[in-house]
């Protein structure tokens, strides 16, 4: 039997994705098809027409969309977050499974009797972050468990970045996924709990409540809480463990030089303005600042921000442009998508860039009357470019997971998340064929380090 797999959005996300699909579609194994609203793009993927079928399809045609659907078994959706319910309706209309890389939102949720009683299989937060991530935190917390642990302590850090060998601006960063999702990141309160105390940082204040990660092999780095960590207490079977919190990483000295960004204004999505045309980089930086007509925009910035022209964080804001005399090229705009745009053209990866995934888990525990720490970490690098660390660690997890359930792997129905046993042990396995390991070390502590 060939099972037929539909992927809708050919991005650079896809593409890892597309590739692994692609070598079961030449064994016979499943037949193929690639949709998007850029039929170049998605035909891009394939070297010929034996590989795959390309659709072109604009999501918000209905009828264009149910006949594309209607022809496959299973759904994978590479879209924005926000499209996945309108794809997921039509799945369940079509009695079509749905597999996804994004977090289960509550309009997903409120498909779930129908998704069960059609005996349809929705299996979401299967990417890189949430995917991998909850994969391989629960390997460990159930092996834990398993041998009588008890769970105190946990923190998780997952972050896209550039290889140290590509590190060539002050930031240490550049754009591996969606450059909006990276501009708009942490906004909302941060929640967590740490030695059973709640804690809450509200965005204006994330990116200076950062702490200090040790990466093996790597060395100093930094990670800052994500917004909601509180909900993984309950996922993750640890509502009475005294400490969870997951976050992202970044190089030493981005959340600084982010924090002036926020202080600043130029992350807030919440407006639109009609930029008057001819409006420069520095006169936009300017709009944030105190009006004074003598001090410079420098100097005006560098009192507002409390720092100085030989601050890091001066040189990085300069670095980026903005007190440039390069023109604003969106004129209606938020000062947010005015910053990407900014930011795209300055931190997109170039021919020779490598990119690269890190995660640590840390994990406290007491065994025995002994109390331990275990430090599991993941380091992924890049081929290219183009075939990218970001795009394997999304899509290979995807790519295993339908290959493993058209193998009869998984029985379950409904919405899912690979938080289980029978979900994430033959994923991982089957993952460390394509490098995906952890590494783990582990010793005894006397006291609370979490």
């Amino acid at each position: 039997m060939i099972h037929k797999v539909l992927v809708i959005g050919a991005g650079r996300s896809s593409s890892s994705l597309i590739q692994y699909l692609i070598q079961h579609a030449k064994s016979g194994f499943l037949q193929l098809g690639v949709a998007d609203l850029d039929r170049s793009l998605a035909a891009s993927h394939f070297s010929d027409n034996r590989e795959g079928l390309v659709h072109t399809l604009d999501v918000s045609d209905q009828s264009a969309l149910n006949e594309v659907i209607n022809k496959y078994d299973l759904v994978v959706s590479m879209l924005p977050a926000y499209m996945h319910t309108k794809i997921a309706k039509v799945c369940v209309e079509l009695s079509k499974h749905l597999f996804t890389a994004s977090y289960v939102s509550d309009e997903m949720l409120g498909l779930q009797e129908e998704v069960k009683h059609k005996g349809l299989l929705f299996l979401n937060e299967c990417g890189l972050d949430p995917g991998l991530d909850h994969m391989t935190a629960m390997e460990s917390i159930d092996e834990i468990k398993s041998l009588g642990g008890e769970i105190v302590g946990f923190k998780s850090y997952t972050g896209g970045l550039i290889s140290p060998e590509s590190c060539n601006n002050s930031w240490k960063y550049k754009f591996t996924w969606n450059p909006r999702n990276v501009v708009l990141a942490g906004q909302g309160t941060a929640r967590f709990i740490r030695n059973g105390k709640m804690k809450f940082i509200p965005y204006h204040r994330l990116f200076s409540r950062y702490e200090s990660l040790n990466i093996d092999g790597i060395g100093q780095m930094e990670g800052y809480p994500n917004r909601d960590s509180l909900s993984y207490r309950e996922k993750y079977g640890l509502v009475e463990c005294p400490t969870v919190i997951r976050g992202t990483i970044r190089y030493s000295g981005f959340c600084k030089g982010w924090d002036l960004l926020v202080q600043l204004g130029l992350t807030d999505d919440s407006f639109r303005f009609q930029w008057k045309k001819g409006t420069t980089q520095r006169d936009f930086t300017n709009m944030f600042l105190p009006y004074d007509a003598e001090m410079s925009v420098e100097d005006k910035l560098c009192r507002y921000l409390n720092i100085d022209r030989e601050d890091e964080g001066f040189r990085q804001l300069e670095e980026i442009g903005l007190f440039s005399n390069q023109l604003i090229a969106n004129t209606f705009a938020s000062p947010a998508e005015v910053l990407q745009d900014t930011l795209e053209k300055k931190w997109q990866l170039e021919p020779t860039d490598i990119d690269m995934i890190v995660m640590q888990h840390r994990i406290q525990y007491e065994l025995k009357d002994t109390q331990y720490l275990r430090i599991s970490e993941f380091l992924h690098k890049g081929k290219s470019h183009r075939l990218t660390a970001m795009a394997d660690t999304v899509g290979l997890p995807l790519g295993v997971a339908i290959y493993l359930f058209f193998k009869g792997a998984f029985k379950e129905t409904g919405i899912n998340i690979p938080t289980q046993p029978h979900f994430y042990k033959p994923i991982l396995e089957e993952l460390e064929k394509y490098g995906f390991q952890f590494s783990h070390r582990e010793h005894t502590i006397t006291d609370t380090v979490l």
